[in-house]
Parts: C-alpha cells; structure tokens; sequence
C-alpha cells in the first residue's frame, strides 16, 4: 500500500500564499490518481482538488477554483497543492489521499490517505 506524507501546513495571513505537498513512498506515484481533501473543526471533510495519474486532468472545488491548484511531479513521488488568495474559511486540516482508478472527487472512492497538515489563516 502506498504511504502519503503531507507537508507545507502553517500560519498564513489572509491574501497570503502556501504549497502544500504530499509525498508517496511506498509504489510509484504514476499508479495513482491523487485527491486533495480538507476538514475543518465541526465540519464534514470535504473535496478540494484531484489529479489524475498523468497529470492531464485536474478537478476543483468551486469554493477553491481560481485560487488553487494542483499539480504533480511523478519523477520526485510528489503531488503539490499552491493555495494562493487564502481566506479565513479555508483554514482546515489538508489530506491527499491516492487511488489506483480514474481521477474521482469522492472520499471514499480513495482507499490510502496522509496523516494530515493543518492550515490556518488568520490575521
């Protein structure tokens, strides 16, 4: 099973910028289609942003669409959120979680997850 790491978590003012990024070790990150996941305190954990295993397709949550992206790099076994125009709202805690199928929005469709790095935005 593969292993995921994230990292890149912190303290970032509103309007501020952080990259996110989830390291794989375990199999080749080019086996998996990568989704991006966050849960904030009381709340439902909910979808950010999925890539798929080249790379050619990229989903986004509407509440991050513009300001996020995602992006991959298969060589170093790692997978990047840049989250730029940050907001109070999106403090949460951020998971990438890997499956072997086609690229998918759903949690549950996702059966290796990452412990987690949190992201609070406060001024």
């Amino acid at each position: 099973q593969v292993q995921l790491v994230e990292s890149g978590g912190g303290l970032v003012q509103p309007g501020g910028s952080l990259r996110l990024s989830c390291a794989a070790s375990g199999f080749p990150l080019d086996y998996f289609s990568i989704g991006w996941f966050r849960q904030a305190p009381g709340k439902e954990r909910e979808f950010v942003a999925a890539i798929s295993w080249g790379g050619g397709y990229q989903y986004y949550a509407d509440s991050v669409k513009g300001r996020f992206t995602i992006s991959r790099d298969n060589a170093k076994n790692t997978v990047y959120l840049q989250m730029s125009s940050l907001k109070a709202e999106d403090t949460a805690v951020y998971y990438c979680a890997a499956r072997t199928e086609y690229i998918s929005t759903n949690s549950a469709d996702f059966g290796s997850w990452g412990q987690g790095t949190q992201v609070t935005v406060s001024s």
